[in-house]
């Protein structure tokens, strides 16, 4: 197996934005997350200092915007003391290789996400007949095929912990991809929920594009396993988070945040899970 590090063989730009694209919103002093077009990059560390991670890496050839948001946030020249992934998508590794090969430095992620990032298999093809709206329609010409991160790439380790962050610990949120993670911070009870749940619909053209506020389960196209991805929404809501930061979409805190949350839990059969598709079970009933 070729271990030289390289990025995905079809990766091509894919064109969707929203009116969040190149902002960003500081939610804590030292979480900061930036829009690349539709999707979220995540800062954790205080402006300026030079003890900081990132979080994904958003969508193809997303890098260059990546380096110009942490020149202004951190300083000409700084780089992550690791990058932590929760899961390999193509617009959650976007910029990665890129990144890489100029800050190299370590990149953790859950093992089951392994062989997406080690060049040794390509993610299922994106179900294009589930109710997903035009992102859905487009899904074919997704990127699928993997990465190669070779020597960078380290498991998170079983314990929980997150290596260089002692206040975060991740958990397994599987379903949308099977090594998915998401990163919870007990003291403030911050969570980055990465796809295991959003915060836009994503089957909305219109939501997409204005950033309309409300949670959803994962993106129905590229969800594979919709048992584990009920479970995952599950194990979540039982954090009591007071704030989230999604893959995809704003984020939300308070009482918005906990009631939307647990509608989604408890009808997750009816609001996430697609009435057909490739990857939807012909059970009338999902095991939680």
């Amino acid at each position: 197996m070729d271990k030289e590090i390289h990025d995905q063989k079809d990766r091509r730009f894919i064109p969707m934005t929203s009116i969040k694209s190149r902002k960003g919103r500081e939610v804590t002093k030292d979480v900061f997350y930036y829009t690349d077009q539709i999707v979220n990059i995540i800062f954790i560390g205080s402006p300026q200092d030079d003890y900081w991670f990132l979080i994904d890496t958003g969508l193809p050839f997303a890098a260059d915007e990546i380096k110009q948001v942490v020149a202004r946030r951190f300083g000409e020249q700084s780089k992550p003391k690791a990058i932590l992934l929760t899961h390999g998508h193509f617009d959650h590794v976007g910029g990665l290789i890129d990144l890489v090969k100029e800050w190299q430095v370590p990149v953790y992620a859950h093992p089951l996400e392994f062989p997406y990032l080690t060049g040794e298999e390509s993610y299922p093809k994106p179900d294009q007949s589930v109710e997903g709206g035009l992102l859905a329609k487009i899904s074919p010409y997704y990127p699928i095929e993997p990465i190669q991160l070779g020597e960078y790439l380290f498991s998170l380790p079983e314990n929980g912990q997150v290596p260089g962050l002692d206040d975060w610990r991740w958990l397994h949120t599987p379903g949308h991809s099977p090594g998915h993670v998401s990163f919870f911070r007990e003291r403030d009870r911050l969570l980055i929920s990465g796809d295991a749940f959003i915060t836009v619909r994503q089957d909305s053209f219109y939501n997409v594009l204005m950033q309309t506020p409300e949670i959803n389960g994962p993106p129905r196209y590229l969800t594979t396993d919709w048992s584990a991805a009920w479970r995952s929404v599950e194990k979540l809501f039982l954090l009591h988070p007071r704030m989230v930061v999604p893959g995809h979409g704003v984020a939300l805190e308070g009482i918005q945040l906990k009631e939307q949350l647990k509608k989604l839990v408890d009808e997750f059969d009816q609001l996430a899970i697609p009435a057909h598709g490739q990857y939807v079970d012909d059970e009338e009933s999902y095991e939680h």
